[in-house]
């Protein structure tokens, strides 16, 4: 049985969702081998072969992979799926655009988003914004298959020692190209792998109280900043901080909730967090039936209280 697993890749270093990824296939058994593609992506093929549990890296390597584009990826997945019975791939916005074209060209149902695997046919995964798991039992022959990374212990980044192989590329679409990519830069972690994360909703009232509320707790822990989809859609904070059904699914060790009332849009992104701690002043907000601790209180004044004695 042989296992490929899409990287997500900076062409320096791995994606943490690529390790989380690599954990899942390697509770299939048999031979796991990554797919770096890519330009200059030495540095990436290099982490993937030092990563436990791998056997073999294919780099590809060519300026037409720069940006991964599910046009040019897609067919070169289904290039090399001759010889693998699992292709699996992370469930970030990079997974999710290349799989589903690369079923379709190999004519197989995907398997999205699984949080467990039963057996080699068997798989869990979140339905109706996580209200509910469906099992999954497919019969394809080969399967496609994305997986929650937060669902996932990663594999170890060291102790591996696979070979490197390059992997040539032929087929470069001329339909689409690239234009630009607009990147949101801080100096907080990054949401979908940090430790911590402090997260605003609509109760926090506008993007101001925003920056004087839910900002500088989030300093002063090192966490990562996120919000509801309430807050995004009233313009507080910019889309990629949502976390959601929508959003971001992240699973942090301490998940800080203020002014959030706990839709289950929101809930489906964050409930597997190990820690909740939710803070509003409704005392039956849906957030505190998941939350490990929470505080009824207005949060203009517990938030720079709480902030003052940490």
């Amino acid at each position: 049985m042989n296992i490929l697993v899409l990287a997500e890749h900076e062409s320096a270093t791995l994606k943490g969702a690529t390790l989380n990824t690599i954990g899942a296939a390697s509770k299939l058994g048999g031979d796991i081998h990554v797919l770096i593609a890519g330009h200059n992506c030495d540095g990436a093929a290099s982490a993937a072969a030092s990563v436990t549990g791998v056997s073999k890296v294919l780099k590809a390597d060519n300026a037409g992979l720069e940006h991964p584009m599910a046009e040019n990826i897609a067919p070169l997945l289904v290039g090399l799926a001759g010889d693998y019975d699992y292709i699996l791939a992370p469930a970030t916005t990079f997974g999710k655009n290349i799989l589903p074209r690369a079923a379709a060209l190999l004519d197989v149902q995907q398997i999205s988003e699984i949080t467990a695997i039963i057996d080699g046919d068997t798989f869990e995964r979140p339905i109706y914004g996580g209200q509910a798991i469906a099992t999954v039992k497919s019969s394809d022959a080969k399967k496609l298959i994305t997986v929650r990374a937060t669902a996932f212990d990663p594999a170890a980044s060291e102790g591996g020692s696979a070979s490197i192989e390059d992997v040539a590329v032929s087929d470069i679409s001329d339909q689409s190209a690239f234009v630009s990519l607009e990147v949101s830069k801080s100096d907080r972690p990054e949401l979908t792998a940090a430790k911590i994360v402090v997260s605003g909703g609509r109760g926090v009232g506008s993007g101001e109280d925003f920056t004087k509320i839910i900002e500088p707790l989030a300093d002063k822990l090192g966490a990562a900043v996120g919000a509801s989809r309430a807050a995004v859609d009233a313009g507080y904070v910019p889309n990629d901080y949502q976390v959601g059904q929508t959003g971001k699914v992240v699973a942090p060790d301490l998940y800080v909730a203020i002014g959030i009332s706990g839709a289950i849009q929101h809930l489906a992104g964050m409930k597997d967090s190990k820690v909740i701690v939710a803070i509003n002043k409704d005392e039956d907000a849906p957030i505190f039936q998941v939350a490990d601790y929470g505080l009824a209180a207005d949060l203009f004044d517990a938030v720079p209280e709480l902030q003052s004695k940490i």
